[in-house]
């Protein structure tokens, strides 16, 4: 039984396979378009996991689609009646739902065949849902509540439900035009910080500040009943809706707040302009009263079903303070955030919402790892570095693990590329740039030599799953790095590269089953300087994650990183021919 799960039309396109209820393949098109939350139809992603199935989309018995347009028909047409949108905000909604029509032709041109030659069932599944499929049908609980929480997804920002085993129930439904992603994505728009998925840079910058204006935000958004509602008197979206266009498959959103939001908390700042102490407790307030909402809406959930066992997904589950506070500030103890909580993860939960739900058979997969994409022998890395001139070393390894050891000891920045490629927004030690956390300067190394990117912005520390307890807190596993907790106290000197401003790390915990080479190199760290942990930023530089041995050489040559290790080849920049 084979089934492709698509996200089409929306930021971070992406295609899986799943083969008798296993994933096999997931991908997203930007890595090989190389635009960045890339947004069309994702063709190169969908050959890529046929071509990993070894089927063709001839095989498929079922493609599935992580939205429907006839999700929520009666919500749209009566918000329609009552607020009378925009004229282009209605052609823009019109024009996805007539892409969805014509999937059949998209898929059958993207695989080079006829329409008719693709006899699978086509599902259109409400976005939410399938969020909420990623998050739990690949969980490892049997019994958990679920909560989806992003921007907006088929005219619905929240929903939450409980999972038992391959049944969901679902309770509440926060509408359009109130999204808790919404209020992060505008204020993320008039801090100055323009360009889609943006705001993991407003929840770097609020520990810089204090939540001076948090008094202020709750006049924006508070709790009401098991959800919450925005004040819309500070936004335009619902009378103009989102000027959200998506030329070249580039996603771009307009600021969407009113003046009533200017006259509360002052001139929106202008891109790259000086960043204020303003600025800075603008940004911790809004993070502040994310995290109230947040927990208002599991404290709720709680009420309504009794489980230790937490699943979140949808784009503000990539809020990863937020998420390392919900076992102290909720009833739940164990919360599974899957690899590709915002909609790049919807293709995986769409997938498995048909194997599950529609197809009624049991859960037997459980998504623990991250590694589903593109992968490279050393014969082929050999060929890419010959073809640019390199003569790296060939190592076996054990010689290759203590050489990259001895360069990040030495200050140096290391690319570290192996096995398949991440899924999602995360590097986790397969294309990865890796450097020694003990070093006071080595973050202002990364954003000077390699990342050049805002001084603010925290590196996450990549830490042996078995030692979290003697470094963090809260000692929780966080494969992929989803959650941000407390370092502890008298650790905090010891790796200051990998300590944020307020005494925190995201950090990514590192299992031998799941990346024994990974494993392999962080433990050879530790035996070597008794830190179980290095610093971990992804292989690229303004661009989307590096994909191929191609890709990361001239990542390597057109920046200022040491060294790059390609499977069992090394070469430092030095061995570069002039």
């Amino acid at each position: 039984m084979n089934i492709l799960g698509i996200n089409a039309y929306h930021g971070d396109a992406s295609a899986c396979l799943i083969q008798n209820g296993q994933l096999v393949a997931a991908v997203e098109e930007e890595r090989f378009n190389r635009v960045k939350h890339w947004a069309g139809f994702p063709a190169e992603s969908i050959r890529y996991c046929l071509k990993v199935g070894g089927i063709s989309a001839t095989d498929l018995e079922h493609v599935a689609l992580s939205f429907n347009p006839k999700a929520n028909l009666n919500r749209k047409l009566l918000f329609t009646l009552q607020q009378r949108p925009s004229l282009s905000s209605l052609l823009d909604r019109f024009n996805k739902q007539s892409k969805s029509a014509s999937l059949k032709e998209q898929l059958a041109a993207a695989c080079y065949i006829q329409p008719e030659d693709i006899h699978a069932q086509i599902h259109t599944l409400e976005h939410h849902t399938t969020h909420l499929a990623c998050g739990f049908l690949v969980s490892p609980f049997e019994k958990a509540a679920i909560l989806s929480v992003d921007g907006m997804g088929d005219f619905v920002s929240t929903l939450s439900a409980a999972g038992e085993g391959n049944h969901l129930e679902y309770f509440s439904r926060t509408y359009y035009p109130h999204s808790i992603g919404y209020l992060y994505n505008a204020i993320t728009l008039y801090l100055g910080f323009p360009a889609y998925g943006d705001e993991y840079k407003v929840m770097g910058l609020a520990p810089y500040g204090e939540p001076e204006y948090l008094e202020a935000f709750r006049r924006i958004i508070y709790p009401h009943g098991d959800g919450f509602e925005l004040n819309l008197d500070y936004f335009t979206h619902h009378e103009q809706g989102i000027a959200m266009t998506w030329d070249g498959g580039i996603p771009k959103v307009d600021a969407f707040h009113s003046q009533e939001l200017e006259k509360l908390l002052g001139p929106a700042r202008q891109p790259n302009s000086e960043l204020t102490t303003k600025h800075q407790n603008i940004a911790a307030s809004v993070q502040a009263v994310t995290e109230e909402i947040i927990f208002h809406l599991l404290n709720r959930l709680s009420d309504r079903y009794n489980s230790e066992n937490l699943c979140l997904a949808g784009g503000v589950a990539m809020n990863s303070v937020a998420n390392g506070k919900i076992t102290q500030n909720t009833p739940f103890k164990n919360v599974y955030i899957p690899v590709g909580a915002a909609d790049n993860g919807t293709s995986i939960g769409a997938a498995f919402f048909v194997w599950n739900q529609i197809l009624k058979q049991p859960r037997q997969f459980v998504l623990d790892h991250a590694y589903w994409g593109c992968e490279f022998s050393d014969e082929e890395c050999l060929l890419a570095l010959q073809a640019h001139d390199l003569q790296p070393l060939h190592l076996e390894r054990e010689a290759l693990l203590n050489l990259v050891v001895d360069t990040i000891s030495e200050g140096k920045v290391v690319g570290w590329f192996q096995g398949r490629m991440e899924f999602a927004a995360r590097a986790l030690g397969n294309r990865s740039l890796i450097a020694d956390p003990r070093r006071v300067d080595m973050r202002d190394i990364i954003n000077l030599k390699i990342k050049f990117r805002e001084k603010f912005r925290p590196f996450a520390p990549s830490i042996l799953e078995e030692r979290i307890g003697e470094y963090f807190e809260i000692d929780e596993p966080a494969p992929f790095m989803e959650k941000v907790f407390k370092i502890r106290p008298e650790k905090r000197e010891e790796i200051p590269a990998v300590t944020h401003v307020d005494g925190t790390g995201r950090l990514q915990s590192v299992s031998r089953q799941t990346n024994p080479l990974y494993w392999d190199l962080i433990n050879t760290f530790a035996q070597r300087t008794g830190v179980p942990l290095i610093l971990n930023t992804s292989l690229n530089e303004n661009e989307p994650i590096v994909r191929t041995p191609t890709e990361a050489i001239l990542c390597f040559l057109r920046t200022h990183m040491d060294a790059l290790v390609l499977g069992s080849y090394y070469i430092e920049r030095k061995d570069i021919k002039s």
